[in-house]
């Protein structure tokens, strides 16, 4: 189900658990930035980056494969082009309830495989934007 009305983004925001696909090590850029203010919010962020040993004080696994904590959420900060096969490998979990794409980022074919399979899906939305305006 793709998520539009504000009481289902409530409800995806009452998650515990998001691994953050790109999330990036240097403050500044939304993809550090989001994240951490999501941290301060009392959501246990996982990041997730190839090219990064540590981020946040935690080690940073490499794909989601290879995260070993259940995961409520998968919010991705990556090029469009590249959401779908990050999908995928959000598909072969049986905990990821939701596949949330940051603002600017939206794979509709991806999106409908996530919906096909059961899953939630918000696409094109900013975590910390809709955070602020529904939870705090």
């Amino acid at each position: 189900m793709t998520i539009e009305s504000d009481e289902a983004l409530r409800d995806v925001l009452s998650a515990e658990t998001i691994a953050v696909v790109g999330c990036s090590s240097t403050p500044g850029k939304a993809a550090h930035d989001v994240p951490a203010y999501l941290r301060r919010q009392g959501y246990d962020v996982i990041p997730v980056n190839p090219f990064a040993d540590e981020i946040f004080g935690r080690a940073v696994p490499d794909t989601l494969a290879d995260v070993e904590a259940e995961i409520n959420v998968v919010c991705i900060f990556r090029p469009s082009e590249e959401v779908g096969e990050i999908v995928d490998d959000a598909l072969e979990r049986e905990d990821v309830q939701v596949i949330w794409t940051q603002l600017g980022i939206r794979d509709d074919d991806a999106a409908e495989r996530a919906e096909d399979d059961g899953r939630t899906v918000v696409q094109d939305r900013c975590m910390k934007v809709e955070h602020g305006r529904l939870v705090t």
